[in-house]
């Protein structure tokens, strides 16, 4: 927007760069609407309503003489493109990593949720691809932001789930569809992470996800097609070397995925096997998950011990806040725990980004894989600082090079 004057819902404009299709303004839009109030407690999942595979009106790209092209995900429906957005909102880092894989880092210029901290636990990772880079630290932003706060930011598109957004103070679907037609379109998906369920004014028609399939809708919204297309096929070949060589299942360890409550002797645990994108890295490994009948999202010390995981993963142990080294020691020095058979046999490993995308899932997918399985994948470094650690050539999971070449648009 050029000045305040414009904003109003009696006078909206279009922007160049992407409006909403029909389908979108007709119902789309305000189908469905929900999510977390927050990334700070983990959520077990939900089964929910919908399937899992799009529709074939949802795995359809249509294109105009004029050169627009239209891309439609759930909630949001189908938005319409004159050329790709260079000035993008976004809530959580999945989107995010989604447009930096897409080749298009750069038009990531705000981000909502905690940007500093996503910007170092995410540099961790990419710092091993060459020549890839992030930088999200200093981007605009806040949990809970005013209206006043996107009109200044005047973005081109907002690669949000319109149903966070309502989750947060002061918003509603009005607002929702007053930056639309004001600002500038969503486009998003962050329910299908946990698959939890939306409210009930849009509890129909919500579609989950797969991170891999959001992702095919926003490289579309980029014109990077090739570059998913290419991205996908390193993942599919990964994961199907993984699954090829996995152990018998009668040999597989169970497995905690958690996060250290620092306030109280309790820890927040994560579904392992879960089909939301939280788990995309852990569920094709088919290891056991020690809390899969818990439906709390936190158990105490006694619950941990009474599930007595073979190992634990520590989300988010690569930040200071929740780093991994703070878990081991909490265990090691408390008598109530130590008798828990990853305390013992110290196989206490760090995890990544919770809202990941595919570049975090590619990486997160081979450690998770050598510290679960060593002997089949190549063990895992103890991790105490620094970046993802360097793993010899022969003993890596996927090439790369080969990822910051596709990155960088040599195909």
């Amino acid at each position: 927007m050029s000045n305040d004057d414009n904003r109003t819902t009696e006078a909206p404009t279009r922007r160049d760069y992407v409006k909403y299709g029909g389908a979108a303004i007709g119902g789309g839009l305000l189908a469905g609407c929900s999510g977390d109030s927050s990334n700070a407690t983990p959520t077990r999942a939900s089964t929910g309503t919908a399937t899992d595979s799009p529709t074939a009106t949802e795995t359809e790209t249509s294109a105009s003489e004029d050169g627009s092209y239209s891309v439609t995900m759930s909630p949001v429906g189908t938005v319409e493109f004159e050329k790709p957005p260079k000035n993008v909102l976004t809530i959580f880092p999945h989107h995010a990593d989604m447009v930096t894989a897409a080749g298009h880092g750069e038009a990531v210029s705000s981000m909502l949720y905690q940007p500093e901290y996503n910007d170092s636990m995410w540099r961790k990772f990419v710092e091993r691809l060459p020549n890839v880079s992030i930088d999200w630290a200093d981007l605009p932003g806040q949990w809970n932001p005013s209206k006043e706060l996107l009109y200044e930011l005047d973005s081109d598109l907002h690669l949000d789930d319109p149903a966070t957004m309502v989750t947060m103070k002061g918003w509603d679907p009005d607002d929702i569809e007053e930056i639309s037609e004001n600002v500038a379109p969503w486009f998003g998906n962050a329910l299908s992470y946990s698959r939890s369920d939306p409210p009930s004014a849009w509890a129909d028609g919500y579609q989950y996800y797969t991170l891999w399939e959001i992702f095919e809708r926003v490289a579309r919204v980029f014109q990077a097609e090739t570059r998913y297309e290419a991205l996908k096929s390193v993942h599919t070949e990964m994961v199907s070397s993984i699954e090829a060589n996995l152990p018998p299942e009668d040999e597989r360890p169970t497995v905690a995925m958690i996060i250290l409550n620092q306030s109280e002797d309790s820890v927040y645990i994560n579904p392992l096997n879960d089909p939301g994108f939280m788990a995309a890295h852990t569920r094709p490994l088919g290891a056991t998950d020690a809390f899969a009948d818990v439906q709390s999202a936190s158990v105490d010390y006694e619950g941990l011990v009474e599930a007595d995981p073979d190992i634990i993963l520590c989300l988010a142990g690569m930040s200071e806040y929740r780093h991994v080294t703070k878990t081991r020691e909490r265990f090691r020095n408390d008598p109530s725990v130590q008798t828990v058979t990853a305390v013992e046999n110290d196989r206490i490993y760090t995890q990544g980004g919770r809202y990941q995308g595919p570049l975090m899932n590619l990486f997160q997918t081979e450690m998770a894989a050598k510290q679960l399985y060593p002997e089949q994948f190549g063990a895992w470094p103890i991790y105490t600082e620094g970046p993802y650690p360097e793993i010899p050539e022969d003993e890596q999971l996927f090439d790369r090079q080969r990822v910051a070449d596709i990155i960088d648009g040599d195909l």
